[in-house]
């Protein structure tokens, strides 16, 4: 019923792009991926990352590079947001069966893991603003906020200490969530006030 509300009142393509993340979700990731592979978020990421692209398809009736750009960031973010969570659920993961991958790949290479996603995610973090729809402010603290992750992850990395890695796992998810709240949150208000900076131009 949404995807046909979706696509009457809105578009075809927005409401395609829906079923296929509904699809992607249900079956690929919770029925298949889930409990088959500690790349299960990995992979099934890319549906929590889709909605930037249905809305951007809702508003303007294409995918841009603009929504492509939001995908990436939520894409990238998935993983060691989700990592850190079952660094410090490890017990919780295993007795359901899930294999996260601290589960299975352990928990040293599992921290290398959530490293090597933090200095991908930086960088394309600022995108929005190397190819021009985010001024210059939003790159600032788009960088910013990519260097508190990175700084996270690499403490996460190397405490080897049980009780401090559990403590700076969950500071890890804990910051994860503000990253991505405060990205788009600036994204948004930036939008808005280079809007009206164009408005009052006219």
């Amino acid at each position: 019923l949404a995807i046909m509300t979706l696509g009457v009142l809105v578009g075809w393509l927005a409401a395609s792009l829906l079923a296929f993340t509904i699809f992607f979700y249900v079956v690929i990731y919770t029925m298949w991926l889930k409990r088959s592979t500690p790349q299960n978020i990995v992979i099934g990421g890319a549906a929590g990352a889709l909605p930037p692209v249905i809305g951007w398809a809702a508003a303007t009736g294409a995918v841009g590079v603009e929504s492509l750009v939001l995908f990436m960031i939520i894409f990238l973010w998935t993983p060691p947001h989700f990592w850190a969570l079952a660094l410090f659920k490890i017990g919780d993961y295993a007795a359901a069966g899930i294999p996260m991958m601290p589960n299975v790949a352990g928990q040293v290479s599992t921290r290398k893991q959530i490293f090597v996603y933090s200095l991908i995610l930086a960088p394309i973090g600022v995108l929005p603003w190397a190819v021009g729809f985010a001024s210059g402010l939003y790159g600032i603290v788009s960088a910013a906020l990519g260097a508190g992750f990175i700084w996270h992850a690499w403490k996460l990395l190397v405490d080897k200490r049980w009780a401090e890695e559990m403590k700076r796992a969950k500071a890890l998810f804990a910051y994860s969530i503000f990253y991505l709240f405060a990205t788009f949150a600036v994204l948004l208000a930036d939008t808005v006030a280079m809007r009206a900076v164009m408005s009052a131009g006219n």
